[in-house]
């Protein structure tokens, strides 16, 4: 297609005409938002200046509020600190003034002071020359009398002991009287209350040391050939085995019950079952020992939980039902330790002391004489070295420790621990005595009661519960029978051991005969 020059030229022209009018466009639409933009500019301009203004004017507010309050402030200050300058000032002035007194008042005493020196010197002075005319009158006095300070002093204790001696006594038995009727009512109350809370039967008892038997082959059995048997078993058992003819029983000695015990078990069972060796005799021996030493553990348990005693060394309770193995006097050993346990939980809870304390020292104070016979020295150091041994706590020990006398008393639930112990060994047919212990005991009694002076004759009567003591009213006044009675119990209480209480009775009495003719 061929286009000729007039159409390019109007085409050309049509071009230019619309760029030209796209450009004015342009140039318009410019100008418009220019002038847009510069009217904004004015308006932000002129909020901002507006808002300057508004901050300035608060701002001048606020700080003519700071400067006020910052000049009331300091104003207040200067206020205060004028005020302590002039509480100081005062101070001061009080200070001097004060000081000025002191100085008046040091001088006053420095002079004070030389003239008590001097005045001290003629004190010093004057009662040495009362000391020397003392001295003169003291040795004037015993020139005189022929008696020294000291002769003169036990003469006129004596005198007015002599001259007030029934004033003396009835003080004395006014004394003893209000003890009675008040301390010794509340003990009774306290020990009467304590046995009838516990009231428990009380049986002599006495382990058997013999074993029955059937017929007369079986001591031959047990004697064995060229005695075999018999060595064998005392070899093994450390006991002494009797062998009577024409008697039914055979015989055990042994100082050690455990050992008796072991011994009776064996020769029984050898006996039950005939068969008698040595092979034989050494199994049921050790056998024996064995089923001891569980009986041993149990016994001691129960023991244990029955009293509440909980938290114990197993090998102390295993020692303890040893004790069931033992009797003292007939009372079996473990059993009275379990009632003295109990009393002494008793008195304690009246008392108000540690309960528990009190009913394991009570418990255990026996302990040593499980194994007395294998160490040395008394139970109650046994026990106590033992206790001490697995660890038991220190007050249990001074509780135990005590019951013989032979430590101090420490602690209330020592005193408790002793009473409970003489409680259940005292009371009417806990214990059982020997002829000879029972007749030894009555000739203490009287020796101690005739070593005194003054005293004609002594009996002991009520098994050793009470002494009468007859003295010569020549030699003893009623003064003296009265110091006389007290000091004979002091030395039973410190030379005797003996269950329960003794009563002391001194009696001075005038006869005086005539003979009408």
């Amino acid at each position: 297609m061929i286009i000729n020059q007039t159409e390019l030229a109007l085409a050309i022209m049509v071009g230019g005409v619309g760029f030209v009018i796209g450009y004015l466009i342009r140039i318009l639409v410019a100008l418009s938002t220019k002038n847009s933009l510069e009217l904004n500019a004015k308006k932000i301009k002129t909020v901002a200046k507006e808002e300057a203004v508004l901050l300035i004017s608060k701002a001048q507010e606020e700080a003519i509020k700071i400067v006020a309050s910052s000049k009331k402030e300091i104003k207040e200050k200067e206020e205060n600190i004028q005020k302590n300058e002039d509480r100081l000032i005062k101070k001061e002035q009080l200070v001097d003034n004060r000081y000025v007194e002191l100085e008046k008042e040091l001088r006053k005493i420095e002079e004070g002071i030389q003239k008590n020196n001097t005045k001290s010197e003629l004190l010093l002075e004057k009662e040495k020359n009362i000391e020397s005319l003392l001295e003169q009158k003291t040795l004037e006095v015993q020139r005189i009398s022929k008696f020294t300070e000291e002769e003169a002093k036990m003469f006129l204790f004596n005198k007015i002991q002599k001259d007030h001696e029934e004033d003396l006594l009835n003080r004395i038995n006014k004394f003893d009287l209000f003890a009675e009727e008040t301390l010794e009512d509340k003990a009774k109350e306290i020990l009467t209350t304590t046995v009838q809370r516990l009231a428990s039967s009380v049986n002599g008892e006495m382990f058997s040391s013999t074993v029955p038997i059937s017929s007369e082959d079986i001591k031959g059995k047990v004697i064995g050939k060229e005695g075999r048997n018999i060595k064998t078993f005392e070899k093994e058992t450390g006991v002494e085995v009797l062998v009577d003819e024409g008697q039914g029983y055979i015989s055990l000695s042994c100082f050690d019950p455990i050992r008796r015990q072991v011994a009776k078990i064996a020769l029984e069972a050898l006996v039950a079952d005939g068969r008698i060796q040595p092979a034989r005799i050494e199994k049921e021996v050790e056998i024996a020992r064995d089923l001891i030493i569980k009986e041993t553990k149990k016994l001691g348990d129960k023991a244990c939980y029955e009293t509440g005693i909980l938290g114990l060394d197993p090998r102390i309770s295993t020692i303890l039902g040893r004790l069931h193995y033992r009797t003292s006097y007939g009372q079996n050993v473990l059993q009275h330790s379990i009632e003295c346990a109990h009393l002494a939980g008793m008195l304690a809870e009246e008392l108000g002391a540690d309960v528990a304390v009190a009913k394991a020292g009570a418990l255990l104070h026996d302990i040593g004489k499980a194994l007395d016979h294998e160490v040395d020295g008394s139970h109650v150091d046994i026990g106590k070295k033992l206790l001490e041994k697995f660890g038991v706590d220190k007050k249990i020990i001074q509780a135990m420790q005590s019951h013989h006398d032979e430590y101090p008393y420490e602690t209330l639930e020592a005193r408790i621990v002793q009473t409970a112990d003489a409680l259940s060994g005292g009371r009417p047919g806990a214990r059982s005595d020997t002829l000879e212990n029972y007749i030894k005991r009555l000739n203490d009694l009287e020796d101690i009661a005739n070593s005194f002076s003054g005293v004609e004759k002594s009996y002991a009567l009520q098994a050793g519960r009470e002494i009468r003591i007859f003295v010569s009213p020549e030699k003893v006044s009623d003064y003296d029978a009265k110091n006389m009675a007290r000091n004979i119990a002091i030395k039973i209480e410190r030379e005797l051991k003996y269950p329960g209480e003794i009563k002391i009775t001194v009696i001075r009495e005038n006869k005086i005969m005539e003979i009408a003719r």
